[in-house]
């Protein structure tokens, strides 16, 4: 059931909070090629924090180098966890977007098995003999007083928590639902292995489905990066919610809202586009040309397209000149930024360009400018 916290209590005070800012942050002066690198970023660092709290030692530079390279054959189990979890956020993305344009995005089992699925494929230490199934033998939970239920109770389990993640509800209501369904679905304990990682999956589908993740809106989000700061107040929580008394439900939806309060808080700074661009890109795009990953031309290109958002070649003839051979030039380097993927042709029109740094060399001097201002949910290189 959800809690019903006082008028005055701070839970209380907390959920106005958190519905003033669903609404009033959506609004955000961060270009849409801005926005979608940053977002690419929070979903990195939220498929690195929910394997770290299962064990995964991968640093945040570990997957930054890894991104970089990007020769998913070689990487190793640790990695592969990670990217697992990146593909399940695509994967309640695009089911998300295909939802809002028909009859609505449902959490149901079979969406919630597909997460499993995908968060486990190819891994052995934290994989499963059963993908994208529920248990089929009784389990326990290693440094845990809690046993969770027989096997033969899990289907009906899951239907219930699926009817009440899906049931309608006040506005003000959604997180504390949230809060509530991820408790549930670690008690279920579900699979056979990566229960954390799917519960966490859930958290992020049901609070894109409540607004609070949008890709329309300009609203991101690292859900996780709560539960990661501090992995054994994260596992007391949920342990002293596990008596599902009002007071301990209560204290349990508290320290989650007030941690998805933090959050929105931290990340909400990178859509202020004059913060973004002055306090991270471009001390990036500095670090880059110092390293001499970018050439100086391809230092003031990017210049340009940091700029203005989306170039043509003829914004940068002030950079070569506008003979024939300098146009040639222009091609080419162009080109070579395109395979070097700091450059992506619009998707509109494919003699435009917009700047990326989510998955080059300058991701590095992201992250360490991220790390600066406290925005990392965890050290870059611990």
């Amino acid at each position: 059931m959800i809690p019903n916290p006082q008028f005055d209590s701070p839970l209380t005070g907390l959920i106005f909070d958190l519905e003033r800012l669903r609404y009033f942050s959506l609004k955000s002066s961060t270009t849409k090629w801005l926005f979608f690198d940053l977002k690419d970023i929070m979903q990195l660092l939220e498929s690195l924090t929910s394997a770290r709290i299962e064990g995964n030692r991968t640093t945040v530079m570990g997957v930054v180098e890894a991104v970089i390279q990007k020769d998913e054959p070689s990487f190793d189990e640790q990695i592969k966890e990670i990217v697992n979890i990146q593909k399940a956020i695509a994967f309640i993305e695009e089911t998300y977007k295909a939802g809002m344009s028909s009859d609505g995005f449902v959490i149901d089992e079979v969406f919630i098995k597909e997460l499993h699925r995908i968060s486990v494929d190819g891994l052995t230490r934290e994989g499963s003999k059963a993908p994208g199934h529920f248990r089929s033998g009784d389990v326990s939970i290693q440094r845990s007083k809690h046993v969770p239920p027989t096997h033969v109770l899990i289907p009906s389990m899951m239907a219930d928590l699926v009817s009440f993640i899906n049931e309608s509800n006040a506005p003000q209501h959604d997180l504390l639902k949230t809060a509530v369904a991820h408790h549930r679905m670690a008690w279920i304990h579900p699979f056979d292995n990566g229960n954390g990682r799917v519960t966490r999956l859930v958290t992020y589908a049901m609070l894109a489905k409540q607004r609070y993740i949008d890709d329309k809106g300009f609203r991101i989000l690292n859900p996780t990066a709560i539960f990661c700061m501090d992995r054994q107040k994260y596992y007391d929580m949920l342990a002293l919610a596990d008596s599902e008394t009002d007071e301990s439900m209560m204290q349990w939806c508290g320290y989650v809202l007030a941690g998805i309060r933090t959050e929105l808080g931290k990340v909400d700074k990178l859509l202020n586009a004059e913060f973004a661009k002055s306090q991270i890109i471009l001390p990036a795009l500095q670090l880059a040309k110092e390293k001499e990953w970018l050439s100086s031309d391809e230092y003031e290109v990017m210049l340009v397209a940091i700029d203005k958002g989306i170039i043509q070649a003829k914004d940068v003839t002030h950079i070569f000149g506008s003979t024939p051979s300098d146009r040639v030039q222009i091609s080419r380097v162009i080109a070579r930024m395109k395979d070097q993927r700091y450059l992506m042709a619009h998707p509109d029109n494919p003699r435009k360009y917009v700047p990326r740094f989510s998955n080059n060399y300058l991701l590095r001097g992201v992250v360490q400018q991220l790390e600066k201002h406290d925005l990392l949910p965890v050290k870059a290189n611990e």
